[in-house]
């Protein structure tokens, strides 16, 4: 490439120089424990867990994005995680590679960026330059070119370090804009870009070739459908959190604690290579379990009836979001016995409605109504009609979450931003839907299509703070709330099932193959022999 020299990497068949169309380029507990560290691992279903092939889709994903951008020409251009240490310390601060930029490039090293020429078609990696001294005997040594190439369908590789040329040509060379992520990159980007001396360009006219607003809603809408390798990736992620799901129902009747079936959870993953989790474990036992995001994890068992685990491990960055609930000794109680079926009733029926076409926010509405009309049988919600009840939106303390949410590289995942997947304004403020409206988060999907990925976690909930503190205070909803019914639930704490969904042809498929109802109380009963 044109003014950058022999520190670039080619293809042999892309050899354009950036002068010629421009490829810009280149106790019982701790007994426990121990026999669990030794045993844990016969219960591994070798054959759930396939290799996921290294498939190379950055090349695929950039010209996907082109197309939603609609432009022949430009340059697309990403920035991954810098390298960084935590505040007044020498410590890395833990790397977790900037979303977007992996998706165009699949590269999980820090110091990286990423251009796209879109008149070429050249996908271009620039890399830390090789590490010396010291830094090579701590650090050892950063990938080479050839390693890049060796897992990659870029075009070309360069050196970060000629970035800064690289850039200045294409901004003075070529009519394309250059398409950032956020508008703070732009004076960044333009501090970077060197100027002829002399120039008298306005900030203005140099603005004008900067397009701010256009890549990220491209992009979006690219990542919301899943490649076939994302969907490995994902369900990859899923097969894994799920052998960990089955360990910590195995070892339930011998552990007392919190903290041990986060460990079991953990171990679990990082033995089948998934290092890392989408999220912090949530693993609430007793009335812990009715706070949606608790993380402490931290108490005993004791005589409490259930434990909510929400947990799920990531596989190349692609996450995994499950959830159950189960009795800590095996055995229902009747009060959890009634919650659990009610919530297992809303599941079923709302997988039942994921398919292409379907309008999610539907799905989340149902959800509702049948909480509504399970609660009213229990004598929870009362004094009114199921129309009264539900259009005041009495299910919301029970339920205050949305349904559920896209899942991808985030495990709250990007959104689409088209006008044809979202909902006219008018009909989403419509009196049918006041009880899902304030629930709903921004991140949930709308209108469904093939390949999108969900979850669908319906849960219902007794958090006496919350009841006591707003909903038994709100001057609707109380007239509505039986006071009294609710000390019978308080100790269940809460129920949540989620599953991983994938939109498929004509319906869904669920990728999360957790065992849930009477099949996890079979194997919390049996447990796991020698433990």
């Amino acid at each position: 490439m044109g003014g950058i020299g022999d520190v670039v990497f080619k293809k042999v068949d892309d050899a354009t120089d950036a002068t010629e169309g421009t490829s810009i380029g280149p106790e019982k507990g701790d007994r426990f424990t121990v026999s669990f560290l030794l045993l844990l691992f016969f219960y591994i279903d070798i054959f759930m867990l396939k290799n996921v092939n290294n498939c190379c889709v950055a090349k695929l994903h950039a010209r996907g994005v082109a197309k939603r951008l609609g432009v022949k020409d430009g340059l697309i251009y990403l920035s991954g995680l810098p390298s960084m240490t935590y505040e007044d310390s020498d410590q890395a601060v833990f790397f977790r590679q900037r979303r977007y930029f992996y998706y165009l490039s699949g590269l999980n090293t820090p110091d990286c960026f990423v251009t796209y020429h879109i008149k070429t078609d050249c996908l271009t990696a620039w890399i830390p330059p090789p590490n010396y001294g010291r830094s090579v005997l701590y650090n050892g040594q950063n990938p080479t070119p050839e390693e890049i190439f060796a897992i990659s369908d870029f075009d070309s590789v360069a050196y970060n370090t000629e970035l800064r040329g690289a850039l200045s040509k294409y901004a003075h060379r070529e009519p394309g804009k250059i398409y950032l992520l956020h508008d703070f990159q732009f004076s960044a980007i333009l501090e970077t870009i060197t100027w002829p001396t002399g120039e008298t360009t306005s900030l203005h006219s140099i603005g004008s070739r900067f397009d701010v607003n256009s890549l990220m809603p491209a992009m979006n809408l690219c990542r919301a459908i899943k490649s076939p390798y994302e969907i490995k990736c994902i369900r990859k992620a899923c097969d894994v959190s799920a052998l960990a799901h089955k360990n910590v129902l195995r070892a339930l009747r011998q552990i007392s604690n919190e903290t041990h079936v986060e460990a079991i959870f953990h171990a679990t993953c990082i033995f089948n290579h998934a290092k890392r989790q989408a999220y912090g474990v949530i693993a609430g036992s007793g009335t812990n379990a009715s706070l949606l995001h608790y993380g402490t994890n931290d108490a005993d068992f004791d005589q409490k009836q259930l434990m909510v685990l929400d947990a799920g491990c990531e596989w190349k960055n692609y996450s995994s979001d499950i959830t159950r609930t189960f009795p800590l000794n095996g055995e229902w109680t009747p009060e959890a016995k009634e919650i659990y079926d009610l919530v297992d009733q809303m599941q079923r029926e709302c997988i039942a409605m994921v398919k292409p076409g379907a309008d999610y926010r539907i799905v989340d509405r149902h959800a509702h109504k049948v909480a509504v009309r399970g609660l009213m049988k229990l004598g929870i919600l009362r004094n009114g009609t199921f129309q009264e009840i539900y259009e005041a939106g009495a299910s919301t303390p029970f339920l205050p979450h949305g349904l559920g949410h896209y899942m991808g590289l985030e495990v709250h995942d990007v959104v689409e931003t088209s006008s044809t997947s979202l909902l006219p304004h008018s009909h989403i403020h419509s009196p049918d839907f006041r009880a899902s409206e304030t629930t709903m988060p921004s991140y949930a999907p709308a209108i469904l299509e093939v390949n999108h990925v969900l979850t669908v976690e319906p849960g219902i909930y007794f958090n006496r703070d919350a009841f006591e503190r707003m909903y038994l205070k709100d001057p609707v909803l109380k007239k509505y709330i039986n006071k009294e019914g609710l000390e019978r639930y308080y100790p269940v704490g809460g129920v949540r099932i989620e599953d991983d969904i994938l939109v498929v042809e004509g319906g869904n498929e669920v990728l999360s193959l957790v065992p849930k109802g009477e099949e996890a109380l079979r194997i919390i009963r049996e447990g796991g022999e020698g433990f």
